[in-house]
């Protein structure tokens, strides 16, 4: 989907408009894709715009930044006051927030230490990642051909700009394939995650998603869904998952900042459970929105408020 342009971006602490965010086509970060990042939702409230589990966010970029020995200038609560600032700037209800760290221009070699790190962030408004009926009927997928990333290859604890070449690859062999999105499995062939986001399943009323260990990012969403299933006393695991096993489960679903929570309704075209969605999802579904919409009250206190401006980093 297209971008839909705002006004202002911050850039290495200052504000500037959208129009002027360029970079030198010799930065670093084009020629190698270091760059670490993040995507968040900011959610319209009763109360007004709030952005969910900011600091998770931030700190996860700081990690990701740390884990390539990229220093930024910045913590992550300097990056959450960018944040809440830059949303009401641009006078947005609801909204995408992306901020960004990468390899500037400075190094014409593979080593990246001697380019300066740039610091941007942006927002703009984002509806529903895979399509307005995807979040009701549930999406059709297939298993990749296209493995995930492996131990010691790239960090998949990282949200890194170059893991998402391999995410690239899985996402457009499934949509030219005629499915909406594909399911990767780690070197060992067990269920890793989708193109940019969190698998689980449901069997006999327990909810199961892959460990750490098999290739996947430490999806904030992922967390949150964890955390809704403890609270609605929903057995719930980290397990390994065959692939055989997509195909039998009573139930399926994407999790993540652009997909929230949406049912896989087909795998290799095999139907999952009744093929829409079933209960258990329905209902992690509905408690994810009513805690993002502020509907229900904010138990975890994931939601930080976007009022008035509250000074940028400097």
């Amino acid at each position: 989907m297209p971008i839909q342009k705002t006004e202002k971006i911050w850039h290495n602490g200052k504000f500037i408009n959208w129009d002027d965010a360029h970079l030198h086509v010799l930065s670093h970060v084009v020629s190698y894709g270091s760059a670490v990042f993040e995507g968040i939702r900011c959610y319209e409230t009763k109360q007004g715009p709030a952005i969910f589990r900011l600091h998770e966010h931030m700190q996860r970029l700081v990690n990701s930044a740390k884990i390539y020995r990229m220093e930024l200038p910045y913590t992550a609560e300097q990056f959450g006051k960018v944040a809440v600032e830059l949303v009401p700037m641009n006078k947005m209800r609801s909204c995408y927030v992306k901020p960004m760290a990468m390899r500037g221009y400075g190094e014409v070699g593979v080593n990246p230490l001697s380019s300066p790190v740039e610091c941007y962030m942006a927002c703009w408004s984002w509806g529903a990642y895979l399509g307005p009926e995807a979040l009701e009927k549930g999406v059709d997928v297939c298993v990749s051909s296209w493995t995930r990333i492996a131990p010691n290859t790239l960090p998949a604890m990282s949200k890194a700009a170059a893991n998402y070449m391999n995410s690239q690859l899985i996402k457009m062999e499934a949509v030219l394939n005629g499915y909406l999105e594909g399911i990767a499995l780690d070197t060992s062939g067990y269920v890793s995650e989708g193109s940019g986001m969190n698998v689980f399943v449901v069997q006999n009323g327990t909810v199961y998603t892959p460990p750490l260990g098999a290739s996947v990012l430490p999806g904030i969403t992922r967390d949150a869904v964890l955390t809704i299933c403890e609270d609605l006393g929903i057995p719930v695991k980290e397990h390994l998952i065959p692939r055989e096993m997509l195909y039998i489960v009573d139930e399926a679903f994407f999790c993540g900042t652009a997909v929230e929570v949406t049912p896989i309704r087909t795998v290799d075209k095999i139907v999952v459970g009744k093929g829409r969605g079933g209960d258990i999802t329905r209902r992690i579904q509905e408690e994810f929105f009513a805690l993002t919409s502020g509907s229900k009250p904010d138990r975890h206190k994931w939601l930080t408020p976007c009022g008035a401006p509250v000074g940028a980093a400097r």
